[in-house]
């Protein structure tokens, strides 16, 4: 959902699309891409452009429509894909199993390193 609000203020306090990607500290491409609404705005991004504008957030926000799409066709054989629930939707994101476990694996090894990296603080 293009965010109308937004690009009205823009345009009519006189900014590009590339000085308010500076402002939010991104580049001018997932600027427009935010803009348009093909691109989540974080609050945080949202806050700095109220307060560049000189605005209140009521005055350019809208909500966001989240849609996420993976499509992968390299699944193994007897690896099923996941389903998950973004939200409120259930979505298809055929993640192989196989992929999942290797991530859940990454993250409980980074969460070790982290303790035995407070630990050695100490």
């Amino acid at each position: 959902m293009e965010k109308e609000k937004l690009r009205r203020v823009r345009k009519q306090k006189g900014y590009t699309q590339q000085e308010i990607a500076d402002i939010i500290a991104t580049d001018v491409s997932n600027y427009s891409r935010k803009e348009s609404g093909a691109v989540k705005i974080t609050k945080i991004e949202w806050e700095k452009m109220s307060k560049f504008f000189d605005v209140p957030m009521e005055e350019i926000y809208e909500e966001e429509e989240v849609s996420v799409i993976i499509h992968n066709e390299n699944t193994t054989v007897n690896d099923n894909g996941a389903f998950y629930n973004v939200n409120g939707t259930s979505n298809n994101y055929n993640i192989p199993n196989s992929v999942i476990d290797n991530l859940q694996k990454y993250i409980a090894m980074l969460e070790e390193e982290i303790k035995r990296l407070k630990a050695g603080k100490k």
